[in-house]
């Protein structure tokens, strides 16, 4: 997922750009770890507990050994959602705020959410009290992508677009990436990586059943994919103003459509994959617009990604669940099961939400948030040059 993101996001700004975007996308794995390991995994799944936060595992003090790969995984998840933020504050985010809000997304503000949602105790994974009335996310639509999708829009607001991204009526400018192919060679390992993202967070394959959940994520995985690009090509040729066939928009709706079927793609049926995908490219469609009318620089199209079709994959679970779905099973359960899907959403974005706020909001105030404008202007490379021996041959 990392490489993934490292190309599509270099390919998505500028060369002068290129080298620091690329710095943070590598960082997101090695400063997520060494904060998921002290805090971020502790206050996730630590016992004990309660069913808000654990406080347990500090350091993975008294930890079993047998949690190992349990940590591994989920730190993935964890870094997934900071990645998610690097892309949208591209090409005018300060490095030093870079690491701090990647510290406070992964140890705290991410690991509290998904330990509503993944832990035994959540609140919200155990319901009101019947046990029918659980929240349904089995890969994360709302736990890692609507976390790194509100993170990403409440950024974009306080951070301001970059120079010359919009009119002084509000009209947009074009600024496009360096590199089609790298962004593209991106967005296929993007694809790949999401059947392992998904199919693995069955997190097992020994007990009966577990083959037909993984192989059911995967291809539910693909079909939404599929059916979210197509439907987005489509829409972007025929309907919208653009007219042309655009791989961009192409790329962003298949992802849009994979992140959507994530909250019940181990038991969605391939119609139901299908039916998430295809709302999945209307649904990028419309919230990258709304960014752009609201004035919001996202260079990566992360909100309407990853905001957009994670909200659409946490309402629709509900209802295309091949198990107690609204849609196959029309009963008291099934509305009771979508209105605590809702209820959760809402909950999960304002906690994100206030957060963020506070969090992008103080850097503001402390003059951290944003880099100078000539920096900005000349290009973040200069900070992130490898240092090599100064020869005739290679003049500074």
């Amino acid at each position: 997922m990392q490489a993934g993101f490292a190309f599509l996001e270099a390919g998505s700004v500028r060369t002068k750009n290129t080298t620091n975007i690329l710095l943070m996308v590598v960082l997101d794995g090695f400063i997520g770890c060494v904060s998921y390991w002290a805090i971020g995994y502790p206050f996730a799944f630590g016992e004990p507990s309660n069913p808000f936060i654990g406080h347990g595992y500090f350091f993975f003090s008294r930890m079993s050994e047998h949690k190992l790969t349990h940590f591994f995984f989920q730190f993935v998840f964890a870094a997934t959602a900071c990645t998610i933020v690097s892309g949208a504050l591209a090409e005018r985010v300060a490095f030093e705020a870079y690491i701090i809000y990647s510290v406070a997304i992964t140890g705290f503000i991410y690991p509290v959410v998904s330990h509503w949602v993944w832990a035994d105790d959540g609140w919200l994974l155990n319901g009101p009290g019947p046990e029918y009335i659980t929240f349904q996310d089995f890969s994360g639509s709302s736990v890692v992508h609507m976390v790194g999708g509100i993170a990403a829009l409440v950024a974009c607001k306080i951070l301001g677009p970059r120079m010359g991204r919009f009119n002084e009526d509000g009209s947009p400018n074009d600024i496009n990436g360096h590199s089609i192919p790298h962004l593209t060679l991106g967005a296929l390992i993007l694809f790949f990586g999401f059947l392992a993202f998904n199919g693995g967070s069955q997190a097992s394959i020994s007990k009966p059943g577990d083959g037909v959940a993984v192989s059911n994520a995967v291809v539910s995985t693909i079909v939404a994919g599929s059916f979210g690009a197509l439907v987005t090509m489509l829409v972007v040729k025929y309907v919208f103003p653009i007219k042309r066939w655009s791989i961009i928009l192409i790329i962003n709706g298949g992802l849009t459509g994979m992140v959507a079927v994530c909250a019940c793609c181990n038991t969605a049926y391939a119609w139901g994959a299908a039916v998430i995908g295809s709302l999945g490219g209307l649904t990028y469609l419309g919230v990258a617009n709304l960014v752009l009318k609201f004035c919001l620089d996202d260079p990566v199209d992360a909100v309407g990604v990853h905001l957009g079709g994670g909200t659409l994959g946490v309402l629709m679970s509900p209802l295309f669940s091949a198990d107690k779905g609204l849609f196959l099973h029309w009963d008291a359960e099934s509305v009771l099961g979508w209105l605590w899907n809702a209820l959760g959403a809402l909950a999960i974005t304002v906690w994100c939400g206030v957060l963020c706020t506070m969090l992008f909001g103080g850097l503001h105030l402390a003059n951290l948030l944003r880099v100078d404008p000539e920096v900005e202007a000349m290009g973040m490379y200069r900070s992130c040059i490898i240092n090599r021996p100064i020869s005739s041959s290679h003049p500074r």
